[in-house]
């Protein structure tokens, strides 16, 4: 296959090319239990989402996107910074932010990571260096700010990955970025996560000429676009960037072929909209990064079903200490606008800001311009 896309990447039926390749026992169980904890974490809150209706935010949903939080997982380090899109949990997991706090700012809690301020879609843990946000791109430029900061205070080991889906690339803002990071050599990894469809539009729909990656070459940045739901390729794409980037070789883009199995926001399908075929759903649930990383760790011998059986049954136990502690913490006191603040003291901005005297400004003033303008 010459190229990698949604429209081609049908024809290979089953993929068989996983290689546990630089892979030991040890990551390869951490890879799969990680993409199962996310799994069966979304699934939990998509069930339990309707027919309660307790929680107080609209929530995307990443089922059939696991492959890249698991990597970032086990690859990053505590002082890296991750910036998501709007479908966070996995990422927010990825950078070992705490599950309680995460069902917490679902419920609206202010046990909840933000408070109960931010939702799903902003959700955030300052504390881990992780950041999402809903704007499209946002996590690309804001991410951008960061790796120039590292170079600005001359962090060279540390490293800036910023997730995004495809549609992200539909922004201006997103090229200005990877062209400034091209620039500068900045650490910092963008990760595409390619599901094909901005809402309900597909790429082939949106976007013109080759893929993400050929074009981002454009602008000096080192790129690959690979098929997404390989786990084992992810992490050693992922591992071989983000190792670069700290040595000072600048910034790379990797793009992952995948697919997210839920609506565009969840927990209701969208399927009745007709935008997805029968052929397309089926080729990829066939095709799950989770199942096929675990026909591979059976036959390798490097788990048994008894050993997925136990790591269902702990995974299962901390989803549902995450809801009691949700569901019994308290909802935040907001009596005013300002409580909306998750900071009240702003002694910075103190310093910096000062209040002028309204006599300083004259509304009569002549505007005078610039020459040349």
């Amino acid at each position: 296959m010459k190229l990698i896309n949604h429209e081609n990447i049908l024809k290979i039926g089953k993929y068989k090319k996983i290689s546990l390749a630089n892979i030991n026992k040890k990551l390869a169980i951490k890879l799969y239990t990680f993409m199962l904890k996310l799994r069966l974490c979304e699934e939990a809150i998509e069930k339990e989402y309707h027919p309660a209706d307790e929680m107080r935010c609209p929530v995307h949903f990443c089922s059939g996107e696991e492959a890249v939080p698991a990597s970032l997982n086990s690859i990053l380090k505590s002082g890296d910074y991750l910036f998501s899109h709007h479908r966070s949990h996995g990422y927010y997991l990825a950078k070992k932010a705490p599950m309680t706090k995460l069902f917490a700012e679902l419920y609206g809690k202010k046990t909840g990571a933000n408070s109960g301020l931010a939702g799903s879609q902003d959700i955030s843990y300052a504390k881990n260096n992780f950041f999402s946000g809903a704007i499209l791109a946002g996590a690309a430029s804001i991410a951008l700010g960061t790796a120039i900061s590292f170079e600005m205070k001359r962090r060279n080991n540390k490293v800036v990955v910023t997730g995004f889906g495809e549609a992200a690339t539909d922004q201006g803002i997103f090229w200005e970025s990877l062209n400034y990071a091209s620039l500068k050599k900045l650490p910092i990894i963008f990760v595409c996560e390619n599901n094909n469809y901005s809402t309900f539009s597909p790429q082939s729909k949106r976007l013109g000429g080759t893929s993400i990656a050929e074009r981002a070459k454009s602008f000096g940045v080192k790129s690959k676009s690979i098929f997404g739901n390989d786990v084992c390729l992810v992490y050693r794409e992922l591992l071989k960037a983000i190792l670069n980037a700290r040595k000072g070789k600048g910034p790379f883009l990797l793009e992952t072929i995948t697919y997210r199995y839920s609506g565009h926001v969840g927990p209701l399908s969208d399927e009745f909209v007709g935008y997805r075929s029968k052929k397309e759903i089926s080729f990829w649930k066939k095709n799950c990064p989770i199942t096929l990383f675990e026909e591979i760790l059976l036959k390798k011998k490097y788990l048994i079903k008894n050993d997925i059986k136990n790591i269902r049954t702990k995974i299962y136990h901390e989803i549902n200490s995450s809801f009691t502690y949700a569901k019994k913490s308290d909802f935040p006191n907001i009596n005013s606008l300002e409580d909306l603040n998750l900071n009240k003291e702003t002694p910075v901005a103190n310093k910096i800001l000062k209040d002028l005297e309204q006599t300083n400004f004259d509304s009569d003033q002549k505007v005078i311009l610039p020459k040349g303008y």
